[in-house]
């Protein structure tokens, strides 16, 4: 399909978004191929850009290309607030698919409502993941938020330890004691609960909304206040969890045998220090190398169960970051 602006059979071009091992809508899927696959794309070392548009007619298209630099480069201006005019050249396109498989908040203007065109011999058009529920794409848009406020929540969790130390009449406070959510504890706006999609518009950037309550990751009738990761070849600590527990124990699992690209991302997060996301089956983890991590679990609706730092988490999250896709 063209992608110049001349006729009804032309895009116009609306928004953007990576998918690349390193970088890629969480919503989609845990990992890079998953999210290829959603697409029906073949998952090359490269990636690809996406872009998201209308036809004359207003149909909704996303259009794979492969100048990944074109699309960053477009991305980086839109998050500065500056124009960039994303004309991909035809020779570039890999795929012309039918629908968004994100949500996309603007759309084309002087064209008709965006509408999925026809169903064509490829299957139905791509739809977004449902998001009204908890599930592994509300999840993952929530370890997305974590790591996009990592202070604010952090500093949640802290101030809730405090006012638990204050109440304690032994004075002990957990170092995973809940913080709640709605109060931070610094001068940031407060979380709102609403996750990235990782689609950057012109004008806006889309979100999913979803609050998520912060509780200590061993808090549970009947089991031991525990809130640090013991050994980096043996993550369990009795006590915690077993959701939080199994996850730990995946993670480590990744230690021997490395699992698809993109399930476990790195990114700067200052001098020294990385942010990571890592996913599996039924659970995501969020944390930074010199700090402690949160763990989010399909079994557990909305809640961000923290993972104390500990003598051992240190050197779990060393090893992971080692085997992390990094945005070039």
């Amino acid at each position: 399909m063209p992608v110049s602006a001349t006729d009804d059979d032309a895009l116009f071009v609306l928004t953007a978004a990576m998918l690349t091992p390193a970088q890629f809508p969480s919503v989609l899927a845990d990992d890079y191929p998953a999210a290829c696959a959603e697409l029906g794309l073949e998952a090359v070392d490269e990636g690809y850009g996406l872009v998201f548009g209308q036809d004359g007619t207003g149909a909704r298209w996303t259009v794979a290309i492969s100048d990944t630099a074109l699309v960053a480069c477009a991305l980086a201006a839109w998050d500065c607030g500056l124009e960039y005019d994303l004309s991909p050249d035809e020779r570039s396109v890999v795929a012309a698919l039918p629908g968004w498989p994100l949500p996309v908040a603007v759309a084309a203007p002087g064209v008709p409502a965006p509408h999925d065109p026809p169903e064509a011999d490829g299957g139905p058009p791509l739809s977004p993941p449902d998001t009204g529920t908890w599930g592994p794409a509300q999840r993952r848009l929530g370890a997305d938020e974590i790591a996009l406020r990592w202070r604010i929540w952090r500093e949640q969790l802290d101030a809730g330890n405090e006012s638990d130390a204050s109440g304690d009449a032994g004075g002990s406070g957990s170092s995973d004691a809940p913080a709640q959510a709605g109060q931070p504890g610094g001068a940031e706006e407060e979380p709102t609960g609403k996750a990235p999609s990782d689609v950057r518009s012109t004008e806006e950037k889309s979100t999913e909304e979803k609050s998520a309550e912060v509780r200590s990751a061993e808090e549970k009738p009947g089991e031991n206040r525990s809130g640090e990761a013991s050994g980096a070849s043996d993550p369990v600590v009795h006590g915690i969890h077993p959701g939080v527990r199994r996850a730990l124990e995946a993670a480590q699992g990744y230690l021997r045998t490395p699992p698809p690209p993109g399930r476990i991302r790195s990114t700067a997060a200052g001098e020294g220090v990385r942010t990571l996301r890592v996913d599996g089956e039924n659970w995501s983890l969020v944390a930074r190398t010199d700090d402690i991590a949160f763990v989010l679990l399909d079994e557990e609706p909305g809640q961000v169960l923290p993972v104390g730092r500990g003598p051992e988490l240190p050197g779990l999250l060393e090893a992971l970051e080692k085997l992390a896709v990094r945005p070039a």
